[in-house]
């Protein structure tokens, strides 16, 4: 007598625990942006540079104020900014192209869970760059006012939430070619824009457009943070204001697919 075969096992795989996906998405997005060299170099070389060039040099002048006080601030600014901005908005746009985001976009991640994957990434790339320029900052003899450190970390948040929502919008909207050039250009400008270096170093008639940039409210709130301990109100308004735009218009103009 023939024996039976074994039954065919019905049984579907099962999708992990959401948390499980968010927490693996989040560590793929990490490592990624960790082991990209021109990303790197965006976010920690170069932000490395300018805080001790202009640390160390005399110019531009800004005032009788201990420089690196002034420059520490801008450059965790900087930081924000290269990470949620200009690395998100190339990696994203390019991820769109070669049809990433529609796979993502019909696996059990969702669209939702490739955002806060995107967010956890963020998240710690900024760890690792504070970590990193803070300590180079403190052996140039930075001391941060420590009861500013609420008002920065506010700031801070903001800050990414609205340097990432603009990267979306650019990144879901455009050609990844168009994105490339636009982020790498908008980085430079940031830089003098407020970002980098207080309002008040350029021309007057530059000040009131810098401030209601996202790059000059972002550096005048954590310079208020930690070079003075106080609360930018100002400059967060405008940081929510940005925020809330440009999430709205990401979520309304997102194309998943080029």
């Amino acid at each position: 007598m023939t024996p039976s075969a074994a039954p065919e096992s019905t049984a579907r795989p099962r999708a992990a625990a959401r948390p499980a996906r968010l927490f693996a998405q989040g560590r793929f997005e990490t490592l990624t942006l960790l082991r990209n060299g021109e990303q790197l170099l965006v976010s920690v070389v170069l932000p490395a540079m300018a805080l001790v060039g202009l640390t160390l040099s005399p110019y531009p002048a800004l005032g009788d104020v201990h420089r690196i006080d002034v420059t520490a601030p801008g450059v965790l600014a900087l930081a924000v900014a290269s990470t949620a901005f200009t690395g998100q908005a190339i990696s994203t746009a390019f991820d769109r192209r070669y049809g990433v985001l529609r796979m993502y976009g019909v696996s059990p991640l969702g669209r939702s869970g490739l955002l806060m994957g995107k967010l956890i990434a963020v998240g710690a790339v900024l760890l690792v760059q504070v970590l990193l320029l803070g300590g180079l900052a403190l052996a140039l003899g930075w001391r941060p006012q420590l009861v500013g450190i609420p008002a920065a970390l506010v700031a801070g948040v903001l800050g990414t939430t609205a340097f990432l929502g603009l990267g979306l919008l650019i990144a879901g909207t455009l050609r990844a070619e168009a994105v490339l050039a636009l982020a790498n250009l908008a980085w430079v400008l940031f830089l003098g824009l407020g970002l980098l270096l207080p309002v008040t170093t350029l021309p007057t008639w530059a000040e009131p457009l810098a401030s209601a940039l996202l790059s000059g409210a972002l550096g005048e709130a954590m310079r208020g943070a930690l070079a003075h301990g106080t609360w930018s109100w100002g400059a967060l308004g405008v940081l929510l204001a940005w925020s809330a735009a440009c999430w709205a218009l990401a979520g309304r103009l997102f194309r998943w697919a080029p």
